[in-house]
């Protein structure tokens, strides 16, 4: 029968009754030699201590993309192969969502305590971590599921575009500062914290992959976790505040110090670091004969250098820069030298004189001619006018069925464009579609745009949903006669319907709403307009109850799928 652990039950560990914290805290390693306090092996390599596999252990299964594991997780890419495991990009094809999976034997060495590590990360359940969402046994093979963050960013990527401000590492060694401690505090170690497995998101906080997993993957153990990983965290800080791995080996992209220099301070590595920070990196980093800047004790665990943080003046983000507007610059015509060379500074222009008026023979005969074209054209014109009034009157006489071609165009006029204020997305059946990215449906940006899921039959979205939609707030009660959506796939079809509601979260079923108006479209931009006349209302739901099928868009799988760009009422 296969194993199943779902990251909170079954974490019993069949090969004995010792607490998997207790495993953890010795990174579930098996018994074997115990890794350097120093680690400066590249990222996809193991470390030089690191557990050998033994010549019996099976080598990793031969997989491929599309296979598909537990009828659900079907691979996509393998990111890494090493020491008899592999790490993959895979779908969550139940819950339709991209994760990672470690695959490997079932007999293989480590794999007991690769099982072992996993259930007892994914039991800590703290958010600054890359969860585990699976870890199982089946079918002679062992495969760990975690999160997969698509707009997260490696930190040795964000180091290869140079060191980071200051505020940047205060946040990056806070952050994680405070997750090792509360990991240790459950009797977890990461032992493996590089570069690499720190991860920031798109909002600029740092999170944390492979807590406990990643050591047993490797076979990496530590009689003094807590100091190595504290170490480690000095290193990430050391490396943020200078693009310098702190020891003479290169590793994870970074050039090393000079040999035979030691362990000098950030501040001396490059001008311009913050002091704090460089003492904060030299008193974590102290071992192997390092020594503390000043005359501060070290650091030796996550929870002292949580208190020494504390203990600094909070370093605060740097004031935005604005620049400031070019000076105003005014053109020749309007200095009235339009035609004529630029003065040499110090100059004296003079003034030309004002022509003489018309006194002679010729200029009065001009006056008067012009001023009998001016009379003959006032009087033209007030016969025009007098026409035009009457044509008015005829045509608005009872019983007239004929409409004037100049109404649609005094309509257009009085159109105005309405401001949304705020919006939020229309929950269903208690399941969400991208709540967070309603925004970007008003921001008048293209890129920012808001999706459905994806569904497998369509277009109708029923019977799986009987719609998705947002509703808007225009901020006060407004004439709302039309809407243009721009969508970001086309084909046939999508159909949406414009309904007035009576708050951003409606009191009443849709099909009690009042309809504005319906449209369907096979293209990019989607029109509706009202009935026969306008509806007065402050918040406008935009309900779609079909969608066009699609390919495969990045982490977006194929089928039936919308996403909104861009939201425009008129009134």
């Amino acid at each position: 029968m296969a194993e199943r652990s779902t990251a909170a039950v079954d974490v019993a560990d069949n090969s004995g009754d010792e607490p998997l914290t207790a495993k953890a805290e010795q990174a579930t390693a098996d018994g074997v030699a115990q890794t350097r306090e120093r680690d400066t092996a590249a990222d996809e390599d193991v470390a030089e201590n690191d557990e050998p596999t033994s010549r019996g252990a099976s080598s990793p299964p031969e997989l491929h993309s599309g296979h598909k594991l537990a009828r659900r997780y079907r691979l996509e890419e393998c990111v890494t192969r090493l020491d008899g495991f592999s790490s993959w990009r895979a779908v969550d094809e139940k819950l339709r969502r991209a994760v990672g999976v470690h695959l490997l034997p079932a007999d293989h060495p480590r794999a007991r305590s690769v099982l072992a590590a996993a259930r007892s990360s994914a039991l800590l359940g703290d958010p600054r971590f890359v969860q585990v969402l699976d870890a199982v046994e089946e079918n002679d093979l062992v495969y760990v599921v975690h999160e997969w963050l698509p707009d997260a960013t490696e930190l040795t990527a964000v180091l290869a575009a140079g060191p980071l401000e200051a505020h940047d590492a205060y946040q990056l060694v806070t952050q994680t500062s405070q997750a090792m401690a509360a990991a240790h505090r459950e009797g977890l170690a990461h032992l493996r914290l590089t570069p690499s497995a720190v991860l920031r998101t798109s909002t600029g906080q740092y999170r944390i992959r492979g807590l406990a997993v990643n050591a047993a993957l490797r076979g990496i153990s530590s009689d003094t976790p807590q100091r190595t990983d504290t170490e480690a965290i000095g290193a990430l800080l050391y490396a943020s505040l200078t693009q310098r791995w702190p020891y003479e080996d290169d590793a994870y992209g970074l050039s090393g110090l000079p040999k035979g220099v030691g362990l000098i301070a950030p501040d001396q590595v490059r001008a311009g670091v913050h002091r704090g920070l460089s003492e904060l990196a030299m008193r974590a980093l102290v071992n192997d004969g390092a020594t503390a800047s000043r005359q501060e004790p070290p650091c030796t665990t996550p929870e002292e250098l949580v208190k020494a943080i504390g203990e600094m003046p909070r370093i605060r983000p740097p004031e935005p820069t604005f620049t400031a507007p070019p000076e105003y610059q005014r053109t020749t015509y309007q200095q009235g030298t339009y035609g004529r060379p630029a003065a040499h500074p110090g100059v004296t222009q003079p003034v030309p004189a004002p022509p003489p008026p018309l006194q002679s023979r010729t200029g009065r005969a001009l006056k008067w001619a012009v001023s009998a074209l001016l009379i003959a054209a006032l009087g033209l014109g007030s016969w025009q006018l007098a026409d035009a009034l009457m044509d008015r009157e005829n045509s608005s006489e009872p019983g007239s069925s004929e409409t004037s071609g100049g109404g649609d165009k005094g309509e257009s006029k009085s159109a105005k464009n309405l401001t949304v204020k705020d919006a939020r997305e229309l929950v269903v059946e208690n399941r969400t579609q991208d709540p967070d990215k309603v925004g970007g449906t008003y921001d008048g940006n293209d890129a920012t745009l808001w999706r459905t899921k994806t569904y497998n039959d369509g277009p109708e979205l029923a019977p799986y949903k009987p719609g998705v939609g947002i509703v808007y707030d225009l901020g006060s009660e407004q004439e709302v006669s039309a809407a243009s959506i721009g969508v970001l796939y086309g084909g046939p079809h999508t159909s949406a319907t414009l309904y007035s509601a009576d708050s951003l979260s409606p009191s009443t079923p849709v099909s009690s709403m009042k309809k504005i108006g319906t449209g369907t479209t096979s293209g990019t931009t989607l029109k509706i307009k009202a009935g026969k006349k306008p509806v007065k209302s402050r918040y406008v739901l935009l309900w779609m109850t079909a969608v066009p099928k699609s390919a495969t868009d990045g982490y977006y799988s194929a089928g039936f799928k919308q996403a909104i760009k861009d939201v425009k009422f008129t009134g």
